[in-house]
């Protein structure tokens, strides 16, 4: 096995794939590791902050799915993260399909509170169509291109036959309610609108259970430990990546080098775990040669967008005690939309819900709103004055109280940061399970006399089934090395002299 501690492994980016991947490496016995970092820190997507004394999740919010088979999970509970109630089996045991059930409160654009009774078929009927649209995945032939077409096709004919006995304010009301449900799906697949999300790729996704669960100290704290188990000095950080140069004949020693500002590092294996929104921005640039074009044109299929979170503080909740999620309905959106027209004047429509920081005796009154797509990106571009005082005219148009005055407020800006220029990745339209195979596919790719797995890519993104999530992320890394130590288990020294001949 010295051959595999002589190898030389430069993995790309401090996210949670690439601790992962460099974490895996160095456990089997690689000696030669290094994670070139563009940014200051590490945990890339997973970043923690603070909201006066809160502890606040910028980027990764929940352990989607708390159970024994996420890995997330057993590594938050190695490293006691997790609060016991996120332990106790009823909770890895409750199957929620990646919509927990929350407690919710809904108000209307005219200042009014809603009954939540009132609103309940609206969502069984919205909650049955998102299941069917998983199902054409391994059906295939969909009948639309995209899940927005197919829901709002279904809406009106059922609506057609279930509401055709109940009063046209009310049936307006609950179409209005289906734009909201829209949005809210937006966030949830990080899309600009759900017209953007593939309807055959839709049911790739899988769910795993167990109620979704926060960490009470940051989800950051998942990346420190597992950085702590690292040789120090093993990252540079500010070290952005310029050039990947793969099967470069120019030395034989080594295929591939990475070009940075400051340095060249000669490398055997690259491991590529930048975001999805990174390389579509800068592909042409990160490999030479290029990507091959199957991989290339899977690149531009796969989704990327931006959803951003603002968090509000307040001195007093307006909202019930019991609430976990507040729902904003606009009365003048029953053509089922999910996008604005006008985005410098009306973005602030895109803003869904809230979620409310639970529990209240640690965050006091908080509540993260959720705002997905361009109009999302153009939040970002704002100054938080006017951030504060339009999530304020907002609050007090929906409860219908002039009062009501935030502390303070705290906003993620995602799209405008230049490694990852978004926030996760969602299969589009026209994508299929082949185009997440050859995202993953390392290059050079099957066939070629070069050497081989001289650059493997890792990233949520690059998860057949678990993309947009931090478990996804995490099994991503670990594949990728694995392939590595596999790769070196299988092949004996004289051969890899051979090969080096």
């Amino acid at each position: 096995m010295a051959v595999k501690a002589d190898a030389k492994v430069v993995v790309v980016g401090c996210g949670i794939s690439g601790v992962a991947a460099a974490h895996r490496l160095v456990s089997a016995g690689f000696h030669h590791v290094r994670i070139l970092e563009a940014s200051a820190r590490s945990g890339g997507r997973v970043k923690t902050g603070r909201l006066g004394d809160n502890i606040v999740e910028i980027g990764a919010n929940w352990i989607h799915g708390p159970s024994e088979e996420n890995p997330v999970f057993r590594l938050a509970r190695k490293y006691r993260l997790l609060d016991p109630e996120a332990l106790s089996p009823e909770n890895q045991a409750m199957d929620v399909g990646g919509h927990p059930p929350y407690v919710p409160n809904i108000f209307c654009s005219s200042g009014r509170k809603l009954n939540a009774e009132d609103l309940h078929c609206t969502q069984e009927l919205f909650a049955e169509l998102l299941d069917e649209s998983s199902n054409f995945a391994s059906q295939g032939g969909e009948p639309w291109s995209c899940v927005g077409d197919f829901i709002r096709s279904q809406i009106q004919q059922r609506a057609a036959e279930k509401w055709k006995d109940i009063n046209a304010t009310t049936r307006s009301l609950r179409l209005c309610m289906i734009s909201n449900m829209l949005k809210l799906e937006c966030s949830i697949n990080g899309a600009h609108s759900m017209d953007e999300v593939g309807l055959g790729a839709y049911g790739l996704y899988k769910t795993l259970p167990g109620l979704d669960c926060t960490f009470p100290g940051g989800y950051e704290g998942v990346v420190k430990n597992l950085m702590a188990e690292l040789p120090s000095g093993l990252v540079a950080y500010n070290q952005p990546v310029r050039c990947v140069r793969w099967n470069n004949t120019e030395t034989r020693e080594n295929p591939v080098m990475v070009e940075c500002d400051e340095e060249s590092i000669a490398a055997d294996h690259v491991i590529v775990t930048v975001p999805l929104g990174y390389l579509k921005k800068h592909h042409s640039a990160l490999f030479h040669p290029p990507l091959p074009l199957h991989k290339l044109h899977s690149v531009q299929r796969l989704g990327f967008g931006t959803n951003n979170k603002i968090f509000v503080e307040f001195d007093s909740p307006w909202w019930d005690a019991d609430c976990e999620v507040i729902y904003l309905v606009w009365e003048d959106e029953d053509d089922m939309v999910d996008q604005v027209p006008d985005i410098p004047r009306s973005w602030i429509k895109k803003l869904c819900a809230f979620t409310v920081l639970k529990p209240t005796e640690r965050y006091g009154h908080v509540m993260c709103g959720w705002i997905a797509g361009h109009e999302s990106e153009f939040m970002e571009t704002l100054s938080e004055q006017e951030v504060t005082l339009t999530v304020t005219q907002l609050i007090r148009r929906f409860t219908g109280n002039p009062t009501i005055t935030p502390k303070r407020v705290l906003r993620s800006q995602w799209f405008h940061d230049p490694w990852t220029c978004g926030s996760y990745s969602y299969p589009g339209i026209g994508c299929s399970a082949q185009d997440l195979e050859n995202l993953m596919e390392p290059l050079p790719t099957k066939g070629s006399q070069s050497q081989p797995l001289q650059v493997l890519f890792a990233g949520e993104a690059t998860h057949p089934h678990y993309y947009s999530t931090v478990h996804g992320a995490l099994l991503s890394g670990w594949r990728e090395a694995d392939r590595l130590v596999s790769h070196y288990s299988s092949v004996s020294p004289s051969e890899r002299l051979k090969s080096n001949l």
